[in-house]
């Protein structure tokens, strides 16, 4: 196991598509990896059908030092981040970065790179226009709702929605 200072977050690139999808399935278990690859290869390579704009941030951790193998890299981790047109809680009068999506391995959380992941998709968002962002999490998901107000989130809102078949 490495140490944070071999973590470097970065857009993904398209060779990164495969490993999202895997993580992806791990944080979004109701589609398979293959259904999370048709959606992140698009919003890799520049080509989603968004009609706003979203990146894929992803770390990755490049071992160092006398035993590292050069050019070994595994990606830990990952953050969507997104454009809104609003968010519940944020100014409707301009869009708003959101995260879609955000994600640390297992063996890899508590040691900041979720801080960093949430560090690269703010940015992003700043360049944007965006002077907020927002997020969601499932109201019994404890541990992201930890995370997110580690980072500086305030909870905004909560709901319980419905639906109901015709």
């Amino acid at each position: 196991m490495g140490t944070t200072e071999d973590i470097r977050v970065k857009l993904a690139k398209p060779e990164d598509c495969e490993r999202l999808a895997c993580m992806s399935a791990e944080l979004w278990p109701d589609a398979s990896e293959k259904e999370h690859l048709r959606e992140v290869v698009p919003k890799v390579e520049g080509r989603s059908t968004r009609i706003l704009p979203v990146a894929v941030f992803v770390a990755e951790h490049s071992p160092t030092g006398p035993d590292a193998n050069s050019g070994s890299r595994e990606l830990i981790g990952f953050i969507e981040v997104g454009q809104r047109s609003h968010a519940d809680g944020c100014d409707e009068s301009h869009e708003v970065g959101y995260i879609e999506g955000w994600f640390v391995a297992q063996s890899w959380r508590g040691r900041g790179i979720g801080r960093k992941l949430v560090a690269a998709a703010e940015d992003w968002a700043r360049t944007h226009g965006c002077t907020e962002m927002a997020s969601d999490t499932w109201i019994d998901n404890t541990t992201s709702q930890l995370a997110h107000e580690a980072m500086g989130f305030d909870v905004v809102d909560r709901c319980v929605n419905y639906r109901k078949s015709l």
